[in-house]
């Protein structure tokens, strides 16, 4: 029997870089693929992901904000991880490696120009980031999650491709449902990443009980909220006189989603990306603090759609909120043209598309960038 061709998935310890990572692992193996993960100490301890994939740990160090002396010692661990991604590709050689950002990706990619690896890096962000910038001449294709690519160097534009960002099946599963029924009760889920958003919880309640009489009584309200927030924001919602389900962790979340008929949530890119994919209308609120404001950029093509609003945090007040509620839930068929318009902008065949570039590269040695929509690229410096 031919032994299954051989991939290797680079990602950094976050949820933006692992899923989609993940998911392109499961398309992979589906595919008849042996898929193996390079990552850190972060990425091996997210639960369900990349089970049965072999995992390496790699040094790769942070280059962030250092000294001089802290720039050696990151670039002392990337040297030592490069070393121990070419043992790894010794032992198997991959047919491509493909990088979602992320400090282990360095390594990962180098050990693959060394080995004359065909690569592929991968940002879900509509900036690329920094480890992705600083591989970006290399590598034989860029992926890209949205069609307006910020931070990318003009003269790598030709290698760039549009595949969207991938998404869980069970989150894709929800686009052939149809849009909940909105002339009885109202269900608003309100997420604010990982760790939720203390300014979420300050400011949903209070702009939900501004709301009209008659609107606030057929809200339901899902909330992940921080520990110390929770019973701040029930106590509120109580007031208010509205139903909550409140929890620190959302583990249901397709099944939150299937019945959201608003979402108001931070934009980073796999929120923004499901929430696409599923058709479910927001309020976005950016992260300030997101590195190069990416947070704002990842919001801007569903609010460009019509599919969503966006309010900056400066100006997230509970009169701001509260009106932009009563805008979209006011009117079901504005709402159902809300939940088309940002339907619209999904890209549910992400992993396929990036799958399809993977195997190209994997089959051929090198592909030209148009197997993705490169043709709906903008690129700016």
């Amino acid at each position: 029997m031919a032994k299954r061709p051989h991939l290797v998935i680079a990602a950094g310890g976050t949820g933006g870089h692992m899923v989609p990572g993940h998911v392109l692992a499961e398309t992979m193996t589906a595919r008849g693929y042996d898929v193996s993960l390079i990552t850190d100490d972060r990425g091996v301890k997210y639960p369900g992901l990349f089970d049965g994939c072999p995992r390496h740990v790699v040094p790769s160090g942070s280059l962030g904000g250092l000294n001089p002396i802290g720039w050696a010692k990151a670039l002392l661990a990337m040297a030592k991880g490069r070393a121990a991604v070419k043992a790894i590709y010794r032992q198997r050689c991959p047919v491509a490696v493909i990088g979602f950002g992320g400090y282990p990706t360095v390594p990962a990619l180098l050990g693959a120009f060394a080995a004359k690896v065909p690569t592929v890096i991968h940002d879900s962000n509509t900036v690329l980031g920094r480890v992705n910038r600083m591989l970006a001449g290399r590598v034989d294709v860029i992926a890209t999650a949205f069609p307006n690519v910020h931070r990318l160097a003009p003269r790598h534009a030709a290698k760039v491709a549009l595949v969207g960002n991938p998404v869980r099946a069970d989150i894709v599963a929800l686009r052939d449902l149809p849009f909940p029924d909105a002339t009885g009760p109202l269900h608003i889920l309100v997420i604010g990443g990982s760790q939720g958003a203390t300014v979420l919880s300050k400011v949903v309640p209070a702009a939900i009980d501004r709301l009209p009489a008659d609107l606030k009584a057929r809200l339901r309200v899902t909330q992940q909220c921080r520990p110390e927030d929770i019973e701040g924001v029930r106590a509120a919602y109580a007031a208010a006189g509205v139903p909550a389900d409140l929890a620190t962790f959302l583990q249901d979340m397709p099944e939150r989603l299937a019945s959201a008929h608003l979402v108001i949530a931070r934009s980073g890119a796999s929120t923004v990306s499901e929430l696409a994919v599923a058709g479910r209308p927001a309020i976005f609120v950016p992260l300030p603090t997101a590195t190069d404001n990416h947070q704002v950029y990842n919001a801007q093509e569903m609010v460009d759609a019509g599919g969503a609003r966006m309010i900056l945090q400066s100006d997230f007040t509970a009169e701001t909120v509260s009106a932009a509620i009563a805008q979209f839930l006011a009117d079901p068929a504005a709402l159902n043209a809300a939940a088309t318009a940002a339907r619209s902008t999904g890209r549910p065949d992400a992993a396929e598309r990036l799958g399809d570039i993977v195997e190209g590269l994997g089959k051929r040695g090198r592909i030209p960038a148009s197997g993705g929509d490169s043709s709906l690229q903008k690129a700016s410096a």
